[in-house]
């Protein structure tokens, strides 16, 4: 039996405001996919933990957002709500608590400065909340988004557009043609750790503009941001 006194995570479960029933989720969700490449007997990375972590992180986003701001309608929510979640708000609080010395990285990756990527504490953010889902349901997931999520993200409703293009398409294409806007990768390029990503953006059926960054929320922004430039000229 494992003593509590050896737990390798005790000082980043201190910064994430919740302990871990299961280490094992915890090691997996700072787990890159340049170290299982490297490894033997790992079969798993936390790309997958990443996918549910976002769908978590948005629920709770959602229902603190209603719960705090009962004078706003849904097209403010939805813009708060995309503010609080973005990379740029991961990146963020990933950096507050050194995330990125918590991440087991392929020999490559760290040489290369994968610790501070972006891309990789933003990813390995969403893989703890989605970790902590499995640990512990929602609950566990908001005890996270209280420690980090609330008091480092100042939100502002009369600012809400100054860096949300997406943000600001989903509202747009809500009031217009009570659609959202579909993204859809195109193409990736480049290595694991220096990938391009390039996604196309559709709404309203003749809207359409396309992106490119080095994460796919990112490339979304951008895309978003050429569908908003080309509304500017024609309307």
């Amino acid at each position: 039996m494992r003593s509590f006194f050896h737990n390798p995570y005790r000082s980043l479960e201190h910064k994430l405001g919740y302990a871990f029933r299961s280490k094992a989720l915890l090691e997996t969700a700072l787990m890159h996919r340049s170290y299982r490449f490297e490894s033997t007997g790992i079969d798993a990375d936390n790309q997958r933990l990443e996918f549910l972590g976002d769908a978590a992180l948005g629920l709770v986003a959602t229902d603190y957002l209603f719960k705090a701001h009962n004078n706003l309608q849904e097209g403010s929510l939805t813009c708060l709500r995309s503010r609080l979640t973005s990379g740029k708000a991961l990146a963020k609080i990933s950096r507050s608590i050194g995330l990125g010395e918590y991440l087991r990285l392929g020999k490559g990756e760290r040489m290369s400065g994968g610790q501070h990527r972006a891309s990789n504490i933003t990813d390995a953010m969403e893989a703890i909340l989605g970790a902590a889902y499995l640990d512990r349901g929602l609950k566990a997931v908001e005890k996270i988004f209280i420690k980090l999520f609330i008091p480092l993200i100042e939100i502002e409703p009369d600012d809400a557009w100054s860096d949300n293009p997406k943000g600001q398409l989903q509202v747009i294409a809500q009031r217009r043609w009570k659609s959202n806007p579909q993204y859809h990768v195109l193409r990736q390029d480049g290595p694991s750790h220096l990938k391009v990503f390039t996604i196309r953006v559709s709404v309203g059926g003749n809207n359409v503009g396309t992106g490119r960054g080095a994460t796919k929320r990112e490339a979304e922004q951008n895309a978003a941001q050429h569908v908003l430039e080309q509304m500017q000229e024609n309307y």
